[in-house]
């Protein structure tokens, strides 16, 4: 029997073998690198000749400076300096659209990088927010925003803005929580600013599915990325550095 034959007459087997073959997804990670001038100290030379007629024009659109950074910025659970940064971002632009949400949130999964500290460019903005979300407003009843929080707590926090507190243990239970230091009112309804992908409970963020009376604009104009800048460069306006801190905003017990 040559080779060919007998590779024929096994791979019946073979077949079933792998049909009988099993995997599982044991766990999954990731992290964040901010790919910036430190990976420039030993230049590939070849790579450098390669890519120097397309460097110009990504310069010319990725690197205008919009604002300053006053430090190292990373989105994180429980809380983090972006990812609160970015929930007061889109509280801050509410007024643009005859808005007053009483909190605002932006879930980590649209992060996709850290802001370095310094010069901030719109390439730097982009790195982070990279998809087409746009800001968007619903209400919810205070019923409804517990449960956003208990669906926040499950995921062991979101990027929540300054008015908003949690309490929540390790296992994902929610404690407490209050908003302009008053305990959420089931009977009240409240405003929140988001991005329009939560507005469909996506993310585990169920609860948004119930928000009513939706303020959703579609011009690209409204896309996180543009809210963000626009926040920049009213700070550099002012002659201020862009700035975020730990606040106990989600606060594990």
């Amino acid at each position: 029997m040559n080779r060919k034959t007998l590779f024929l007459a096994l791979m019946p087997f073979l077949m079933l073998a792998s049909c009988k073959s099993h995997y599982e997804v044991a766990s999954v990670q990731r992290s964040r690198i901010l790919v910036d001038a430190r990976y420039d100290a030993q230049p590939d030379a070849q790579a450098a000749e390669f890519l120097k007629p397309y460097k110009h024009i990504v310069d010319s659109v990725m690197g205008p400076v919009v604002g300053r950074s006053a430090k190292y910025m990373t989105a994180k659970r429980p809380e983090g300096t972006l990812s609160n940064l970015l929930a007061d971002i889109l509280v801050w632009a509410a007024k643009d659209y005859n808005e007053k949400p009483d909190f605002g949130v932006y879930n980590m999964g649209g992060v996709r990088a850290d802001l370095p500290k310094g010069d901030v460019t719109y390439g730097d903005v982009l790195d982070v927010a990279p998809f087409e979300n746009k800001i968007a407003f619903t209400t919810l009843s205070g019923a409804t925003v517990m449960d956003l929080f208990r669906q926040i707590a499950v995921v062991g926090g979101e990027g929540l803005s300054h008015s908003v507190r949690l309490v929540i243990t390790k296992d994902g239970q929610l404690v407490s929580a209050t908003i302009n230091g008053e305990p959420v009112d089931p009977q009240k309804e409240y405003r929140v600013t988001t991005i329009d992908y939560l507005l469909g409970g996506t993310d585990k963020l169920e609860a948004f599915k119930n928000g009513h009376d939706v303020n959703a604009p579609k011009d690209a104009s409204n896309n996180t990325r543009f809210v963000i800048m626009n926040y920049f460069r009213e700070m550099a306006k002012q002659g201020r550095e862009v700035d975020s801190e730990i606040e106990g905003r989600v606060v594990v017990k």
